[in-house]
């Protein structure tokens, strides 16, 4: 669209053509300049900037209605190739993505399908390390069904964490980040910077997993003579195998860092070759399956009783052998016996049981599936036994280290198994991971993760039932093959050689590795990015192509912790406590938009329901406690305190997320259960609302009031800071934002927590009404209005304050709302200071429902007032019984448990003293001076007025004159004032009011009080004696405060009344209830 254009008339058109070079020099300098209105159109980023044909001076008139709005509202037409091709954001999400939006320097064409992008990454990422050494152990000890039962659970848990995720990955365009950026998305910064870090380590505790893996494969059955730590007896092989494990590790990490370093594109290019790796590993696995139904490969096993041997030892299988008509004793023989003779001493079990040899694979088709169906756990250094072999007990007393068995190297239990198996189904991110890198997003994820976990999970509940058919039990629960030669299990099984697994595994597992190391520094470095956990920033910055190089380092450092803890077996259950957690809260952001049912919710994908998210927690958090009650502590404690670290010291990000949806309505649920009745006595608090003063420049005066808030509030309950600016909305916009920023930047400070509002009104005494009136919402409004006392009430210039004061005490009576008055706030202290003694004293004159009993209270919660006592003073009259008011205000405060000194203050009846007298009368001639200062004024107002009527009526036509000078007669009829005015009427008016202001003065000296207002001062004055003597030096004085006048006519007297009232006190809270009680007796 073209920046400006000029409609000409046709008769102008000769005139227009002459004067065009002159229009396009102006053009040329509102180009420069920007358009009319001030905002430089070409600085929006939807307008297209091209040169404008100026040829055609009629171009743009279709749209021209929408001319104004072309600055902030782009033309659809324009628009659409960006929205569609995701290269700029319309301005909601510029707001919402900012930073993102920032660095998208260019968009890469996706390029790639369901297949590569999805479902073969996934594939890659899931089958892996657990497969090859650990299923065939799990499926010995556990038995099929048990097996089949903890395979079932873990897949179950991810096929339902792929629906929610396929939910919420085609709710819209997911950048790089994968489970993070949903999860924060979804449920906000906190929750999202919590698991986001514990999905990190998770990735990188997976990293230490694999290498482990690549390790053990490496020494146990590559290449056994490799190991640095050799064992001399049999005891110590457990401690050398960690120990070459922790050196291995430990090289490794470093190399595979300097890799990832230096060339992470060939760790992605080298990807597919790891997993064909992992692929053909499956195959044959499957073909030596197939091919144990005929032809079972030959590797038999050697059993004492029932006891399984180690080959490693020995290599006949028999206790002696026959050659040459010679008997012979074995290797096996000499093992147990202290000679090789056959006299020797032997061990008691050996002696009594043969040595047998049986098939290690008897084939799918022998039925040893009946035999391995169930479970077979044990202790910690037991040996692995065959059930219902022969075997003969022999001396419990026998020693068993040293001897050739194949022993257990830990204590197994099911839930022990399941953390172990989990790690085994993760890897069910890397497509969402990649959602940059699709074609088709939206339909890839879905498709392609469920896809995947399908594929896996029939992959795994199909080996279990085969390795359960065609292995026997002895062999599935030797963890490292002892005994098969130190033959990796599975590998054992597969065709057309062992070393099909054995290589595949290796490579898989290295591969694996490369990928945690790769992508978890990136994961790091996406939440230090936004800016959400402040400690870890430094990990956002790299290369400068954007590789993250600090955080490639502490991932290698983190990794380490895993290597030095060397056994695999207690490595996988870390981070199945991280991916449990981080899949637990995606089904609760899925759940929680899909209950929320927020517009914003529209996923592509619709096979999903908030019962099966639900299901899918519940399972999660099942699966944690379940794997490791003790580990998942600790995993939801490191989650805790990150999400509350993020909460008290995070940048605030405003994401749209679920969680606040949630807070949301649950607001709204409680403010509709709150909107039923007013709340009991036993929960009532003061909800405040804290009227302020802004000066100038819409700053605090007494930021003491919003200490003291916070004080008295110690962050319970409602909290309203209310402010009235004078004036028009329209024009006090900028002003209003200004206050409330300032105002919030002070509640801040002095951590008052609530809610702030600043309202417009023509006149300071309407703005405070509208406050008290409408502040608040349903039943959380406010039942206490906390303000600050008008100190300077008498000044002439403020001569409003006493009376805006006054309205308000009227009109939070009405409202049937509490006051409290602070008298002297700037002497209040502030959050920092401590009082270490001294008392709250509480003067009790009326009952207003217990006001002054429940503030102390309140006060002494906080660390302010902690140390100060409270002390209660009551007056007695001269009927009043004063000792026994003493007793019954004791009971009184013991039921209602509070501790405080009480003290009955007796005032006699006396005469009215001279000195209030006088003052009475000062207060009475000093109100009658400010009413004839005002009349005077007022008059002198309205001789301004009309001259300037007149002088304005003597300009104008005689029509207007007429009208004027009828409506000014009108005006001033009543008050008998010329119009035409001479110099003689002027000053003889003048001097009339001289005249009148005169006399009037002179009665304001000949007058006599008020008896009414004599007895209120006289009051006021023998009270506050009494009040200083007992409370002068005490940290706070709570007073009844008495109620105004029901003669408006009085209302400055109030104000000097209760100035007697606390004259000479330091700190003065003035007290005036609600009407209704707010503190009992009752439990």
């Amino acid at each position: 669209m073209p920046t400006s254009f000029t409609v000409v008339p046709v008769e102008a058109q000769g005139e227009e053509r002459d004067g065009r070079h002159q229009e396009e020099e102006q053009e040329e300098d509102e180009k420069e300049r920007g358009s009319g209105d001030g905002v430089a159109r070409e600085s929006s980023p939807f307008i297209n900037s091209a040169e404008v044909d100026r040829g055609n001076m009629y171009e743009g008139k279709n749209m021209a209605l929408f001319e104004e709005e072309m600055d902030s509202n782009p033309m659809v037409s324009s628009l659409l190739n960006k929205l569609a091709n995701y290269t700029n954001l319309t301005q909601g999400v510029v707001e919402h993505e900012a930073d993102e939006d920032s660095k998208r320097k260019e968009v890469k064409v996706p390029r790639m399908g369901t297949c590569i992008g999805v479902y073969l990454p996934c594939l890659q990422n899931i089958l892996g390390v657990i497969l090859f050494l650990r299923l065939t152990w799990i499926v010995g000890t556990a038995g099929v069904l048990e097996s089949f039962l903890i395979v079932f659970m873990c897949c179950a848990c991810t096929m339902l964490t792929a629906i929610s995720m396929s939910a919420i990955a085609t709710n819209g365009v997911v950048p790089a980040g994968g489970s993070y950026y949903m999860i924060s998305r979804s449920l906000g910064p906190e929750f999202g910077g919590a698991v986001g870090l514990c999905f990190y380590l998770g990735t990188t505790f997976a990293g230490a997993m694999y290498i482990l893996g690549t390790i053990e494969i490496l020494l146990t059955y590559i290449s056994p003579s490799a190991a640095i730590f050799k064992a001399e007896e049999v005891d110590e092989e457990t401690e050398a195998m960690l120990n070459n494990m922790r050196v291995y590790g430990t090289c490794i990490i470093v190399l595979m860092a300097i890799v990832v370093f230096v060339g992470v594109k060939y760790v992605n290019k080298l990807a597919l070759v790891f997993l064909a790796c992992v692929i053909l590993s499956i195959i044959a696995i499957y073909a030596g399956v197939i091919k144990t139904a005929f032809d079972p490969p030959d590797f038999p096993i050697c059993l004492l009783g029932n006891r399984t041997l180690s080959k490693r030892s020995f290599d006949v299988c028999a206790k002696f052998t026959e050659s040459n008509n010679e008997t012979k004793t074995t290797k096996l023989w000499s093992l147990f016996c202290d000679s090789p003779l056959l006299n020797a001493t032997c061990d008691d079990y050996f002696n009594l049981n043969n040595v047998t040899e049986i098939q290690g694979i008897p084939g799918i088709t022998s039925g040893v599936l009946a035999d391995n169906l169930w479970s077979a756990y044990s202790e910690k250094g037991s040996i692995v036994e065959k059930k219902d072999h022969p075997s003969v007990a022999g001396s419990e007393e026998t020693k068993m280290s040293g001897l050739p068995y194949v022993f257990t190297d830990i204590m197994t239990y099911f839930t022990m198994l399941v953390g172990i198996y989990f790690p085994s189904v993760t890897g069910i991110m890397a497509g969402s991971n990649r959602s940059g890198d699709l074609k088709d997003a939206q339909k890839s994820i879905p498709t392609g993760t469920i896809l995947a976990i399908s594929t896996t999970s029939f992959i795994y509940l199909s080996c279990i039932v085969l390795f359960g058919a065609c292995i026997e039990g002895v062999i599935l629960r030797d963890k490292f093959g002892e005994a098969v030669d130190g033959n990796l299990v599975v590998g054992t099984l597969a065709w057309p050689s062992p070393w099909v697994i054995v290589i595949g595994s290796f490579f898989s597992t290295c591969g694996a590795g490369l990928q945690s190391l790769t992508g978890a520094p990136r994961l790091l470095q996406a939440i230090a990015r936004d800016g959400i956990v402040p400690f870890i920033q430094v990990f956002g910055h790299g290369k400068a192509n954007g590789e993250p190089t600090w955080a490639l380092l502490l991932t290698a450092g983190i990794c380490e912790i895993g290597i030095l803890i060397a056994s695999l077996d207690s490595v996988a259950p870390i981070l199945s406590m991280f991916f449990l957690m981080c899949y637990m809260f995606v089904n609760l952001a899925c759940a929680v938009q899909t209950l929320l049912r927020t517009p914003n919710w529209r996923p592509r994908f619709k096979y999903y329901h908030w019962t099966l998210s639900f299901l899918g927690m519940s399972l999660c958090l099942a699966l944690m406690f379940i794997c490791s009650w003790y580990y998942a502590l600790v995993a939801m404690l490191i989650a805790g305190c990150i999400y509350k670290y993020i909460e008290y010291r995070g940048a605030e990000k405003e994401w749209g997320d679920g969680i606040r949806g949630l807070s949301l309505n649950a607001a709204r649920y409680a403010l509709l259960r709150v909107e039923d009745g007013p709340p009991h006595t036993k929960n009532w608090r003061p909800q405040l609302l804290v009227l302020l003063n802004l000066d100038r420049e819409q700053l605090v005066k007494h930021p003491r009031l919003l200490s003291f808030t916070s004080q008295l509030k110690a962050g319970k309950g409602l909290t309203i800071v209310g402010s009235v600016l004078r004036g028009i909305y329209l024009d006090k916009c900028a002003e209003t934002q200004k206050a409330e920023e300032n105002v919030k930047a002070l509640m801040g400070v002095e951590r008052t927590k609530g809610f702030c509002q600043i309202v417009v009104s023509p006149s300071y005494r309407d703005g405070i009404s509208y406050l008290i009136q409408s502040a608040g919402l349903g039943g959380m409004k406010h039942n206490t209005v906390l303000m600050a006392w008008p100190q300077s009430w008498k000044q002439t210039e403020n001569r409003f304050s006493w009376k805006n004061f006054v309205d308000t005490v009227r009109e939070t009576t009405a409202a049937q709302q509490a006051l409290l008055v602070a008298k002297n706030i700037d002497l209040f202290p502030t959050n920092q200071e401590r009082f270490t003694e001294g008392s709250i004293d509480v003067w009790w004159i009326v009952h207003d429902g217990g006001m002054l009993m429940l503030l102390p209270f309140l006060l002494r919660q906080h660390k302010v007032w902690r140390k100060c006592k409270m002390r209660i003073f009551t007056v007695a009259q001269m009927d009043d019984n004063s000792i026994q008011m003493k007793k019954d205000l004791q009971m009184f405060l013991y039921h209602l448990r509070l501790n405080a000194e009480v003290e009955v203050v007796e005032m006699f009846e006396n005469d009215i003293s001279a000195f209030t007298y006088e003052k009475t009368l000062m207060m009475e001639q000093r109100s009658q001076m400010l009413k004839q200062m005002q009349l005077s004024k007022n008059e002198r107002e309205r001789e301004a007025q009309l001259i300037h009527d007149r002088n304005t009526a003597s300009r104008s036509t005689p029509a207007a004159k007429a009208s004027v000078a009828s409506a000014a007669a009108a005006t001033a009829a009543p008050e008998k004032v010329h119009m035409t005015w001479t110099k003689e009427k002027f000053v003889a008016e003048k001097h009339k009011n001289k005249d009148s202001n005169v006399s009037g003065f002179k009665d304001i000296f000949n007058m006599k009080p008020n008896q009414s207002n004599v007895r209120r001062m006289h009051t006021a004055v023998k009270l506050n004696g009494v009040v200083l003597n007992k409370s002068q030096h005490a940290q706070l004085v709570l007073l009844n405060m008495p109620g105004p006048p029901k003669n408006r006519k009085g209302d400055e007297n109030y104000m000097e009344f209760l100035e007697v009232l606390t004259e000479g006190l330091d700190r003065v809270l003035l007290v005036r209830g609600s009407g209704r009680e707010v503190i009992t007796i009752y439990s």
